[in-house]
């Protein structure tokens, strides 16, 4: 591929649908749901960044840089995204969140293309009826964009879209991969998935 993409891990929610537990530390199959999300998407990138508000020294012995909300808090995803937009040595920025540990092998090939292809500035997965906010790929001139959005009040994924040139890349034969985790019955259906 043309250009160079870095991955951002996002893992700084509160986990409230969870009863606040830090959600990519959760165990799914002998390891940390943060840990399959980075092996399948560590191959396709040139870097990998990580998005956390606690537990840092555990998310750095991942061997990643583990980037803040300059914030504080639990800002949303725009303020990681915000980050690591930020701190990406890449072009292009690939975020995914830390509780979907299926991800597509193609993934980022397959983003990258079709943001290319339309020459848009921001890739989003889609399955079936639904798009998958958090599953973008951005370029990272979008980063005073986001900034200037996010400092006005803005914390809406859906709502800074709006603003931009999005394109939407198909998964349809990959839908069980976008599958994530939001309560403990989430991921104990998640446990009983086939693993590819």
């Amino acid at each position: 591929m043309a250009a160079t993409v870095t991955g951002l891990i996002l893992s700084g929610g509160s986990g409230s649908r969870m009863g606040g537990v830090d959600k990519g530390l959760q165990p799914f199959r002998g390891r940390s749901l943060v840990e399959w999300v980075i092996d399948r998407l560590e191959p396709q990138v040139a870097e990998v960044l990580i998005s956390a508000n606690r537990n840092l020294e555990r998310y750095l012995a991942f061997g990643h840089p583990v980037l803040t909300d300059p914030e504080g808090g639990f800002a949303g995803p725009l303020a990681g995204l915000r980050a690591g937009l930020g701190q990406a040595r890449s072009e292009l920025v690939m975020v995914a969140p830390c509780d979907s540990p299926l991800l597509p092998a193609d993934l980022v090939r397959r983003m990258v293309a079709a943001l290319e292809r339309e020459e848009a500035e921001v890739a989003v997965a889609r399955t079936r009826e639904r798009a998958h906010p958090i599953f973008c790929l951005c370029r990272v001139t979008l980063v005073d964009h986001l900034t200037a959005f996010f400092e006005g009040g803005g914390r809406k994924v859906e709502t800074w879209y709006a603003s931009l040139r999005v394109t939407e890349v198909d998964f349809e034969d990959q839908a069980d991969a976008f599958r994530n985790v939001n309560t403990l019955e989430d991921l104990a259906a998640l446990e009983q998935q086939p693993y590819r």
